[in-house]
């Protein structure tokens, strides 16, 4: 019986090429999911099951909570498919959820919200066991000039100067309601919470944040950034490693 699933997954994003699959590259999140599916429903050879996701990570981006959906013609249980498909998929993505939902859910299109966290690390020893999930700063930044900055890029603007894709053609104009930078010991982390992000746009974001913080950046300067509507003129792309996927909102 053909049923529409959403699955809610993690996954540890480090050693793979980002979300959507890619012709002759198996090191894909998507790619892995759309192959356990298909093994399981035994589908013959050219067929393959479409796995949604509400985002597209970049390489190297991480997940606690990314949503997704496909349908599955099967008269296994939920609890099933969730144990076939966490058995056989690598150790680094798990199959947190699995419920059957309206033929009408869409991950993508019906999401409202996403919450990403990105994560830093500063001091005078290393983060040895969290070293592939933090980026790790030369000094500390300034919180108080990186929040004030946050008020300026928080609301709805045209971020096409936060924009990894210099092609795009839709509108870059995004609501980025919530930024917030939480100092934990040697930690920093940044909290974003909007109705999308654009390509790359958290980690340019957090790269400008960071360039504030240092005084590379004036705070005043963040706002000419909005305004230019220009990559070149906002910070560095920060790198992927920091970078998780916390949560999707419908």
């Amino acid at each position: 019986m053909k049923r529409n699933y959403k699955f809610i997954i993690s996954y540890d994003g480090t050693r793979f090429f980002g979300w959507e699959r890619q012709p002759g590259n198996d090191m894909t999140i998507q790619g892995k999911l759309e192959n356990v599916l298909t093994r399981m429903l035994e589908l013959p050879e050219g067929k393959l099951v479409q796995v949604i996701g509400a985002g597209r990570t970049d390489a190297g981006v991480s997940a606690r909570a990314m949503t997704a959906n496909a349908v599955l013609d099967t008269d296994m249980t939920e609890e099933e498919i969730q144990s076939y498909m966490n058995e056989y998929l690598p150790d680094d993505i798990s199959v947190n959820e699995v419920r059957i939902c309206s033929d009408r859910f869409h991950s993508r299109y019906n999401a409202i919200g996403k919450t990403y966290r990105y994560t830093c690390w500063f001091g005078t020893s290393k983060p040895v066991f969290d070293r592939k999930y933090v980026t790790v700063l030369e000094k500390k930044p300034d919180i108080e000039l990186m929040q004030r900055a946050c008020e300026i890029l928080m609301g709805t603007h045209d971020f096409k100067s936060f924009c990894g894709n210099s092609k795009m053609k839709k509108s870059t104009v995004r609501c980025v309601d919530n930024i917030k930078i939480e100092e934990s010991g040697n930690y920093i982390r940044f909290y974003f919470h909007g109705n999308g992000f654009l390509q790359n746009m958290v980690r340019i974001l957090t790269g400008t944040l960071l360039e504030v913080g240092y005084g590379n950046i004036s705070v005043e300067e963040v706002q000419n950034i909005l305004d230019a509507k220009n990559r070149q003129t906002a910070g560095p792309t920060a790198p992927a490693g920091g970078l998780c996927l916390m949560k999707v909102d419908y």
